[in-house]
């Protein structure tokens, strides 16, 4: 990873490196993340020579398990599969506005120096951040992927969907569990319109689903301001959601849902991949770390809870919650069509722990 990333900020130019290479902490920035198409600080592709191309996701590789790097890839080839589907119409603003040209990188600090440093690669639908201390990574939420189409076809009558095994275990939870353990489970009849956790930097208790305008660096105006708030307007009207709703999806220190406590053998090893297909984003070495610490030192703390229809292709969301685990799972837009999901340490997201309080000011 040192050396990925030391040949990136390498081969860039002085332009380019104002963009891509930062001083660190700069947490104003560092800790400002987004998963929507909007600018995520830094390089973007497209003002990348072929090489500066192939660095940067040598690096992202560096970051990610051989199937995460894959599945990263295919996310930013989505955006071509949605431009198709919108029609070719969707702009937000711009020249082309499903564009997989718009994808950051930008490298915090001196990597293999004395100092920490980190990383971030970020564009529609894909989140990624890296602490390097002491020449290990010891941090790596958020961890954001999430891609639209959920679904899409291929020839032959087979699928392509990139997250479909997270959607498929958190499904076969659900349904494994009885009426009785059923109840404590569905904490909403309705899922929220997006992560509940959204695009915070931290999350401490008390959030609410971010709404569209809130989830995008800068702000909407004129004629774009206005179709975004019809657009949230109807994706909140099509889910018919509530304001009771919205407080049974609030996320909450005390965590919702069922307990592994008061689930069967059956159902903790369902559990348990569930956390595994999240933590096996990151190489294996770092994966296997962090399935320990979720399923070995926190397994019976761990609580699931889901809402919306039990249905494939209905909008519907679940969420893990545990000791420095937060995993959401929302496919509420586009009629279940559209997935968002994360990983997050809530008490170390962008090794918030490791570095100290001291480092958090100014944090968004």
């Amino acid at each position: 990873m040192v050396h990925a990333a030391q040949n990136f900020v390498d081969n860039l130019n002085d332009a380019q490196r104002n963009a891509a290479h930062w001083p660190f902490p700069v947490n104003e920035e560092r800790l400002r993340w987004y998963y929507t198409p909007t600018d995520h600080g830094g390089l973007p592709l497209s003002e990348m020579r072929p090489k500066q191309q192939q660095l940067a996701f040598k690096l992202l590789a560096t970051g990610l398990s051989r199937p995460a790097y894959v599945t990263a890839c295919t996310i930013i080839g989505l955006d071509n599969i949605l431009d198709e589907l919108e029609d070719w119409s969707a702009t937000w603003g711009r020249e082309r506005g499903r564009d997989p040209g718009l994808y950051y990188l930008r490298v915090f600090g001196e990597p293999g120096g004395e100092d920490a440093w980190s990383w971030r690669f970020g564009g529609h639908h894909i989140s990624i951040h890296h602490l390097v201390v002491d020449g290990a990574v010891r941090a790596s939420t958020p961890l954001f992927l999430g891609a639209d189409p959920a679904a899409s076809p291929f020839l032959g009558g087979y699928e392509l969907r990139p997250l479909g095994s997270a959607e498929d275990l958190g499904r076969e939870l659900l349904t494994s569990l009885g009426k009785e353990e059923r109840a404590p489970a569905v904490i909403s009849p309705v899922p929220p319109f997006d992560l509940v956790g959204a695009n915070r930097a931290r999350v401490q208790g008390g959030e609410l689903p971010l709404r569209l305008p809130e989830v995008w660096r800068g702000r909407f105006e004129g004629d774009l301001g206005e179709r975004v708030e019809i657009l949230q307007r109807q994706l909140e009207d099509g889910l018919q959601i509530t304001d009771e709703h919205l407080e049974a999806l609030r996320f909450t220190l005390a965590p919702k849902g069922i307990s592994a406590e008061d689930l069967s053998g059956p159902q903790r090893r369902l559990l348990r991949d569930i956390v595994g297909v999240y933590v096996s984003r990151l190489p294996d070495d770092l994966a296997n770390a962090e399935f320990e610490k979720y399923t070995k030192e926190h397994m019976m703390k761990l609580t699931f809870s889901w809402a919306g229809g039990a249905e494939r292709g209905v909008p519907h969301y679940y969420r893990v919650q545990g000791p420095r685990l937060l995993i959401e799972y929302d496919n509420a837009q586009r009629g279940g069509n559209h997935a968002h999901s994360v990983w997050r340490d809530p008490e170390g997201d962008f090794g918030m722990d490791i570095l100290g309080e001291h480092h958090l000011q100014g944090v968004p």
